[in-house]
């Protein structure tokens, strides 16, 4: 299978929803990007319709095309009948002439190939019998059966689709034609490349819609109704089925589609029991007008089966007989045995994504797969990772945010706007003196601080900054900070433990003071010497005395 799907790298955000939408899970992790397993997708396109970051992309055949139409062999247009849907009232007729603008020698549509296909339905049907016949139109169906379900290969009819049916019919009326298959599906472009020599290329309807737009031409509305038309309905879920003639009344006829009940049709198949059944399945659900392309640009399911049904007529289109060995498509066994971890190995993966219990286990499929056992057996197959995880992640986040939270040195305080506790660590335990955060959980902050500071700043919006408080009740000073969470709708209260700084600061001062008081008496002492001894000699007791005073006045700034 060639790379049809390809992707952004730059646009992937790891959000897993591809892999949660894909029916397969054939979506590799690694490296915090999504990759597609070529070997297991059956290119349904559901990652790339559900992808929220555009990093899935389909590849563009335009320039293949254009080159094809440089040559000098006739290149004809096989148009799949959703595209009444697409261009909203633009009949074949319109569309061919905007197609011959492009190089085109013309264009028909793919329902004529679908009316050959049909009626070599009915003719397995009327002349086989077999116990069950599934449509063989939808190659996303026919990659999912050839992959994961070998057992219902036999079931699945070995005719050719209506792109192929419609292709040779274009090539047996003009020999030397190439064709080019256009519609709403990426599956097609991997069914023209295994099947060669039948389709030449495959383009969507959004390729040759900005086509439209760089050349300038915007296709008129216009229906061309024609009775002979029937198989126009093919498009839509049933469509085969009201185009077939359903002649064996023993015969139980059925539509299924998406890929999900497909997937349950298969396994009711495999366990055997049914009998005289047709069973029309379809990957996309509404059938080829819910196709990726179709899903993605164009989106109107009610108005899109209105469109089909208004331009579908009550007769099948005149079409040249192929014999039966025209028609055949091999169908053989393409997938690959996975493969799966012992018992062991999943239990230790599941140890290891910190399912240590069988109630550990959610299995909510945030990550993608149903189970968390599903999602151990795709880390063992490397498809996934640890972290692909939810409730793990959350868990480790709360347990790293929590280690961090209880071993800071600052007390941490949150309350919401009620000022009632939401969390408090350990550090704020031990300065309010708290034996067990569960004693003042969801309680009034009332109980343990006063409560004037937290409804100020609630009240007024404006932040507390390191503010010093003396809480009294427990004897230690703080440094607190109040900061208001507007859009989380909370109060976080940080507290720095001063006391032992405080009371250091005011030992010192209690020292400074004493020192002084004795300075001072030790002055007044010696000032009286000093007069008494300038007294008898005739000096100035100045000099003495400005010096004992600046040794008072350093001791008093200290």
């Amino acid at each position: 299978m060639n790379d049809y799907l390809k992707l952004k790298t730059s646009n992937c955000k790891n959000c897993y929803k591809c892999i949660r939408h894909c029916p397969v899970k054939s979506i590799r992790f690694s490296g915090n990007q999504a990759h597609i397993v070529e070997d297991e997708c059956i290119l349904c396109g559901g990652c790339f319709v559900v992808c929220p970051q555009d990093a899935k992309e389909i590849t563009d055949s335009t320039e293949t095309v254009k080159v094809m139409l440089q040559g000098s062999e006739p290149v004809y247009a096989s148009i799949a009948p959703s595209f009444i849907a697409n261009w909203n009232g633009v009949g074949i007729a319109s569309l061919e002439r905007e197609l011959i603008k492009l190089g085109f020698a013309g264009a028909e549509e793919t329902a004529i190939g679908a009316s050959i296909v049909k009626a070599r339905y009915e003719s397995i049907i009327k002349n086989q019998k077999p116990d069950i016949l599934i449509s063989s139109c939808c190659h996303s169906v026919n990659m999912l059966i050839q992959k994961y379900f070998p057992e219902v290969l036999p079931y699945l009819a070995d005719v050719v689709s209506p792109m192929q049916a419609h292709s040779m019919d274009i090539k047996r009326r003009y020999p030397n034609a190439k064709t080019v298959f256009i519609g709403p599906c990426v599956a097609k472009k991997d069914e023209a490349e295994r099947y060669p020599g039948i389709v030449d290329a495959v383009m969507t309807f959004k390729e040759l819609q900005n086509w439209f737009e760089s050349a300038g031409i915007r296709p008129e509305s216009c229906k061309d109704t024609t009775e002979e038309s029937r198989s126009r309905l093919f498009p839509t879920t049933g469509g085969v089925l009201k185009s077939m003639d359903r002649g064996q009344s023993d015969y139980t006829y059925m539509a299924v589609d998406g890929a999900e009940n497909c997937i349950a049709s298969l396994k009711d198949i495999q366990q055997g029991g049914l009998r005289h059944c047709f069973i029309e399945m379809s990957a996309c659900a509404g059938s080829c007008i819910g196709g990726p392309v179709m899903e993605k640009y164009h989106c109107s399911p009610i108005r899109n089966y209105m469109e089909i049904l208004s331009y579908a007529g009550k007769k099948d289109f005149c079409t040249s007989e192929f014999t039966a060995e025209k028609l055949i498509k091999g169908l053989e066994y393409t997938g690959r045995e996975a493969e799966v971890p012992s018992e062991d190995g999943i239990n230790q993966i599941l140890l290891q994504m910190g399912k240590t219990k069988p109630e550990h286990e959610l299995n909510c499929g945030s990550c993608g797969y149903d189970t968390c056992r599903e999602k151990a057996i795709a880390v063992h197959q490397g498809k996934a990772d640890l972290t692909m995880c939810l409730p793990f992640l959350r868990d480790k986040a709360e347990s790293f945010s929590g280690s961090i939270v209880n071993n800071v040195p600052n007390g941490i305080l949150v309350l919401n706007e009620n000022l009632e506790v939401q969390q408090i660590n350990n550090a704020a335990c031990r300065i309010l003196n708290i034996k067990y955060a569960a004693d003042v959980m969801g309680e009034p902050v009332i109980r343990i601080m006063d409560p004037k500071d937290f409804m100020n700043v609630l009240k007024s919006g404006r932040n507390i900054r390191d503010q010093k408080v003396y809480l009294a009740e427990y004897k230690r000073y703080v440094e607190k900070t109040i900061l208001y969470d507007r859009d989380f709708h909370r109060l976080i209260c940080i507290m720095r433990d001063v006391t032992e700084k405080q009371l250091e600061r005011e030992r010192k001062e209690t020292v400074n003071r004493q020192t002084i008081e004795i300075t001072d008496r030790v002055v007044e002492r010696q000032m009286r010497i000093v007069q008494e001894i300038a007294s008898l000699l005739g000096e100035t007791a100045a000099e003495t005395k400005i010096a004992l005073t600046n040794l008072k006045e350093s001791i008093s700034n200290e």
